[in-house]
């Protein structure tokens, strides 16, 4: 199999720095159950990547609330809409044709999608 090329920059000195500083934070102030927090830390290292649409679409509202609360963040204020790897999701690219992005996430306009290519990445 031949390598990908590789579109999400990695982080500059001060922002690998920054990062690890908010993991490290969120794991010490957690309590709770520690998948929980394994989870909300993997959405953000994900969310660099593939940004807040993509992690709208593979989790439900609640479940990026949870993550959030745990992070001490908000994924659209943290997160470009589409990251540098969003069209590696299949979710994304199936999302494309949708007319209202909200809507389809929400479940109001349907999209053909299997909860397998929900969540997988070319």
């Amino acid at each position: 199999m031949a390598k990908k090329k590789r579109k999400t920059p990695l982080a500059t000195e001060t922002e690998a720095i920054e990062r690890y500083r908010l993991m490290d934070h969120a794991i010490r102030e957690f309590a709770g159950q520690l998948d929980e927090v394994e989870s909300a830390l993997g959405m953000y290292v994900l969310g660099h990547h593939v940004g807040w649409k993509v992690l709208h679409l593979i989790h439900s509202k609640r479940t990026i609330k949870k993550y959030e609360d745990i992070l001490g963040i908000r994924v659209t204020e943290i997160f470009e809409a589409e990251g540098p790897d969003a069209d590696r999701a299949v979710v994304f690219k199936l999302m494309k044709d949708v007319s209202n992005f909200w809507k389809a996430v929400s479940g109001e306009e349907k999209v053909p999608i299997g909860r397998e290519a929900r969540r997988s990445i070319e």
